[in-house]
């Protein structure tokens, strides 16, 4: 039976206290929201609808390039309307919907599965429930005595007794027939506190037509947990973390502290390789194997090949093929691919550029818009000066260079195969193979300079007295 899943994420999110929607807001490199879409997608839905409202324009920004569709909550009348808006905007009228939180990041996609499958024409909905240690704050179900959910009733309206013996509680997650929902959303009132249309209310609709509700008890309430606020948001950050470490932990990866280590949704680790602590891999990196990451390192958007060490290193859209020493303290920015058996080494920042198969920068150097073949290496302090200040030129090096310390390529520039290139220098012609490249003036000697200097500046000083 096709499904629908609708994400309603037009909540403002006052206790975030933030300029963005709260669905905006990331756990590990992902937004609130994105985590819903996923899950939805994973768990088989034909479509996902998001329902925004606050920050409109910003959350389609975010779902721009996906085949999501959304929908607008022009004005915020709680979740019965969202749902209502929903239905009615993207013409849903039947199969399975599941209705999610925007701002519930760590259901997995076998319990929407799960879920889901309870609405087989025998059940016009179910809820989907739990017992967290703390109930307060929730809203509780009533069953009949054959189990069907008679109810949700909200915590501020429960009795003593019923705070004290309801301890199965509602996490805002359903499953419906649709045709069901569809023909009896419209009946949800606003006859409350808040003059707001609650989703919470179709329970009671459904049983007064006569149509089975059941429930779906999910036993880690971890799962179902939602971020209301920043310290609500690290707490999941801490479970996905947990999650995700766990699972390539499983796969052969080691990590001496798991809980100092922060790995993306996606993000791929070959077996044997070793990720040190204060580490985070971000977006679309990947990792292969008998690799050390770390410490102190994050890689975005990064790929490393195979028995690779990556040591306090900011990676960012870079490539390092097999075999490659970088760090510690090295920066690799967009366009940033080493070879084979390559080298950057401490304190080296690389931009869009190509260190050739075993060349090597080994130390405090910047390498920008160049290519560089291979078995080069690149003396201390040296930097490809690549700027003039309106265009980025190109520096090529040949195989088998040698660039002593401290010398400045003015780019464009090309210094041939084989070429050496005596240390501090200022390179800005081209360079033949096998030449030697020398730019110096002349040392001077003044024979007694610095004595005579210090005596002047004790005279100096004696006539301050």
């Amino acid at each position: 039976m096709p499904s629908t899943a609708i994400v309603l994420a037009a909540g403002e999110g006052t206790r975030m206290r933030s300029k963005r929607a709260k669905v905006l807001h990331e756990l590990l490199g992902r937004p609130l929201m994105g985590w819903s879409v996923e899950v939805a997608r994973e768990a088989g839905c034909d479509r996902v609808i998001v329902v925004v409202g606050n920050d409109a324009d910003d959350v389609r920004s975010a779902l721009s390039g996906t085949d999501v569709e959304c929908v607008e909550q022009t004005e915020r009348l709680g979740t019965g309307h969202a749902v209502r808006c929903a239905l009615e905007q993207a013409g849903v009228t039947s199969g399975t919907v599941v209705v999610l939180s925007g701002d519930s990041p760590l259901i997995r996609p076998e319990t929407i599965s799960r879920l889901a499958g309870r609405i087989d024409g025998s059940c016009a909905c179910a809820v989907l429930t739990m017992t967290p240690p703390d109930v307060s704050g929730y809203g509780r179900l009533t069953f009949d005595e054959t189990g069907q959910v008679t109810g949700i009733i909200e915590d501020k309206d429960c009795t003593d007794e019923q705070r004290r013996t309801l301890m199965e509680c509602n996490s805002s997650i359903y499953a419906f027939d649709g045709a069901a929902l569809a023909a009896h959303v419209g009946e949800i009132g606003h006859d409350n506190a808040q003059g707001e249309y609650y989703l919470t209310d179709m329970v009671a609709i459904l049983r007064a037509a006569g149509l089975p509700v059941t429930s779906v008890h999910v036993d880690d309430h971890t799962e179902l947990l939602g971020v209301n606020s920043r310290s609500q948001l690290a707490d999941a950050t801490r479970v996905m973390q947990a999650r995700i470490n766990r699972s390539l932990m499983d796969a052969g990866v080691t990590m001496l502290d798991p809980s100092l280590v922060w790995v993306a949704p996606g993000v791929t680790v070959g077996a044997d390789t070793t990720i040190l602590p204060m580490t985070m891999l971000m977006g679309d990196t990947r990792i292969g194997s008998d690799c050390t990451i770390g410490p102190n390192t994050r890689l975005t958007d990064t790929h490393v090949g195979d028995d690779c060490v990556v040591d306090e290193t900011v990676a960012i859209s870079a490539t390092l093929e097999n075999h490659v020493d970088c760090g510690p303290r090295a920066y690799l920015r967009p366009g940033a691919h080493l070879l084979d058996h390559s080298k950057a080494g401490t304190h080296v920042e690389i931009k869009n550029s190509t260190i050739g198969e075993g060349s090597k920068v080994p130390h405090l150097s910047y390498i920008g818009d160049t290519t560089m073949g291979s078995g080069v290496n690149i003396g201390a302090g040296s930097i490809t000066c690549n700027y003039d200040g309106v265009n980025k030129n190109h520096t090529t090096i040949g195989d088998d260079v040698f660039v002593g310390s401290d010398t400045m390529m003015v780019a464009p520039v090309n210094i041939g195969d084989g070429a050496l290139v005596g240390a501090s220098s200022c390179i800005t012609k081209d360079v033949p193979a096998d030449a030697l490249a020398l730019e110096r003036s002349e040392q001077k000697m003044i024979d007694g300079y610095a004595r005579s200097r210090r005596d002047r500046l004790e005279r100096e000083r004696k006539g301050q007295r």
